[in-house]
């Protein structure tokens, strides 16, 4: 049996992140074989991996990474149990290099990602496993999306929320001063009011119809309108479909620095103002957690099993 020192101990923990007492176990499994004590912690990652599997994940990260000539960009969320792990340097160390990887391969979907190399040695599934071993909490790569062509982003609250707009405009347009600012304050616009669709043009028809229902019905119940005949009712609900289009269209919003325009005009105006056209052709937002089942921790129940071991 090859004697196990402190070095050895500590070098493996420095490579793999995994504490003390592990690493002297899968050294001495390996009978001293340093690469046999890595493999052997792999494996041990993939069996925790599947028993956390079902542990509610839905803390964790949303977060940007735009390519080098800036024609790019990949919006991830990563989700872990906790905030504190969230925060951790190594998690969040993992899921930049999960969007180096997403913007170099360029992947279809999340279980397409999981396949490709992470590093030399390991897939970002191997990779994931590993993380989930080495911290001791469930993870989950739940949704990226890539964006081509000139785009503004902002992350908010160190993670909680990421915005990625797509624009259209022209070379002189984009490269003038002033449009990295108007471009960042359509992405802030994004992530302070939350907006359904882009425009008008872009509701379903069936969201419509479905409004003009709602206003319709309350039109009806009003008294004061008893003795209106149906045309003007229909011109009434025709108006007050403006609000409609206010509350879910980023375009018809009111402008947050500015409620005397809405965004539409905003963008209007900044084109004139920078000497071109701009169209914002689309954007992306995600909410970390959002539509996920949360965790609800019994923090009696956890010191009552950490004191009986």
């Amino acid at each position: 049996m090859a004697a196990i020192t402190a070095k050895m101990v500590a070098d493996l923990r420095t490579q793999t992140g995994c504490g003390m007492m592990e690493c002297k176990k899968a050294l001495t499994e390996a009978n001293g074989d340093f690469d046999e004590a890595v493999k052997v912690l792999r494996e041990k990652g993939l069996a925790v991996a599947a028993k956390k599997a079902d542990r509610i994940a839905s803390e964790g990260v949303v977060d940007i990474l735009v390519n080098e000539n800036g024609t790019s960009a990949a919006m991830i969320e990563v989700n872990a149990e906790t905030d504190f792990v969230a925060k951790n340097e190594k998690f969040l160390d993992f899921v930049k290099n999960i969007l180096k990887t997403i913007l170099a391969t360029r992947p279809s979907s999340v279980e397409e990602l999981l396949t490709k190399n992470y590093d030399a040695e390991m897939t970002v599934e191997a990779k994931l496993k590993d993380m989930i071993f080495t911290i001791g909490e469930n993870m989950n790569i739940r949704r990226f999306v890539i964006v081509d062509g000139i785009v503004s982003t902002y992350i908010h609250g160190k993670g909680s929320t990421g915005v990625i707009i797509n624009f259209e405009t022209s070379d002189a347009v984009k490269n003038a001063a002033g449009f990295a600012e108007f471009a960042k304050n359509i992405a802030l616009q994004v992530a302070a009011i939350p907006a359904l669709y882009l425009n008008k043009e872009s509701v379903p028809e069936k969201d419509v119809e479905e409004e003009k229902a709602i206003i319709l019905a309350q039109l009806n119940n009003d008294p004061k309108n008893a003795n209106k005949p149906a045309n003007i009712l229909e011109k009434m609900v025709v108006g007050k479909l403006g609000k409609f289009y206010e509350r879910t269209c980023l375009l018809e919003q009111g402008y947050v620095k500015d409620d005397k325009m809405s965004v539409g005009q905003y963008v209007n105006q900044s084109a004139k103002e920078l000497g071109g056209d701009i169209k914002v052709v689309s954007y992306t937002v995600y909410e970390k957690g959002e539509g996920l089942q949360k965790r609800e921790d019994d923090f009696a129940a956890e010191i009552e099993k950490l004191v009986k071991g």
